[in-house]
């Protein structure tokens, strides 16, 4: 069985993680602002379909630390670790980058990735 607060203060530490209101991380992962906040308060405990949709949606969230609180936030596989034969993840993205057309928007914004030189990297989505 799932504690509902421990449950609640993973979830706001993933919504820190990315920087994320409630809203914010609901539309993140496709469901109502009501949902989070019923969550986040307690009233309500997480449903299967819920928690599928949190760890579809966020590649660093793991099943396990999500439900229990044992393993690692961000998901350690998630790092990218860049090898010798490899490209960089940076000169792949240069490699698929579409010239930037002056008439984009800011609500246009899918997502924004920022790497590191370790290797690591931040995805951050737009409230």
């Amino acid at each position: 069985m799932v504690n509902t607060e421990a449950f609640s203060k993973r979830l706001k530490q993933i919504m820190d993680y990315y920087s994320l209101s409630s809203a914010g991380f609901a539309e993140a992962i496709g469901v109502n602002r009501s949902s989070i906040s019923h969550l986040l308060s307690g009233r309500n405990k997480p449903s299967l379909d819920f928690v599928i949709k949190v760890v579809e949606s966020l590649e660093e969230v793991e099943l396990y630390w999500l439900l229990n609180g044992k393993g690692s936030f961000p998901n350690s596989a998630s790092i990218l670790k860049p090898t010798a034969t490899a490209p960089s993840p940076a000169e792949e993205i240069k490699s698929e980058v579409a010239p930037i057309n002056p008439k984009n928007k800011e609500d246009d914004i899918e997502h924004i990735i920022i790497f590191y030189k370790d290797g690591s990297f931040k995805k951050y989505r737009p409230n």
